[in-house]
């Protein structure tokens, strides 16, 4: 698959880049919205497929724990507001989901696959608007423990006997 664009993906230590966003309830969100606290953005293909389904709500079901250790959550990909919408609701997600319809977003994180939806890749923001690390799988239930795993489990007292840190196998 080809980048977004000629765009070369970000990577760990860089900037997250510039964006403006419409969620399903017609909010906008920027990356200077997200300064101040951890943020998981994560890029998926199309609302309300069966990994994305899968996906979405692993993020929702370990919501609370992401919340509690200050960590904001976002999804994007590139349907429509409406269709962002209906699969929030379908999947009872507690959290804003990003139309990219534009593609301008997916498109500067690299992400933009060849049949113009944005592949599955999970961005660990950092509060000081770096990125902290990257998730590149194809395996959409993994993307939520290994986010908890970086930004939440691993700062407690306990993490010490929690599994390592590191990019997933695909």
């Amino acid at each position: 698959m080809t980048e977004g664009r000629g765009t070369t993906p970000p990577r760990a230590g860089d900037p997250v880049p510039a964006f403006a966003g419409a969620t399903d309830s017609g909010l906008t969100i920027t990356n200077s919205d997200l300064l101040g606290r951890p943020t998981v953005l994560f890029f998926y293909p199309k609302a309300g497929s069966p990994g994305c389904s899968l996906e979405s709500r692993e993020f929702a079901r370990h919501h609370a724990e992401f919340e509690a250790a200050g960590v904001r959550v976002v999804g994007v990909s590139v349907d429509p507001a409406e269709s962002q919408r209906r699969f929030r609701e379908e999947c009872e997600l507690p959290f804003d989901l990003i139309a990219d319809v534009g593609r301008e977003i997916s498109s500067r994180f690299g992400v933009l696959g060849a049949l113009g939806m944005a592949r599955r890749t999970t961005f660990l923001l950092g509060p000081d608007g770096r990125i902290l690390d990257v998730i590149h799988s194809w395996r959409p239930g993994r993307h939520a423990d290994f986010a908890l795993d970086r930004l939440v489990r691993k700062s407690r007292p306990d993490a010490a006997s929690s599994p390592s840190s590191g990019t997933p196998p695909p």
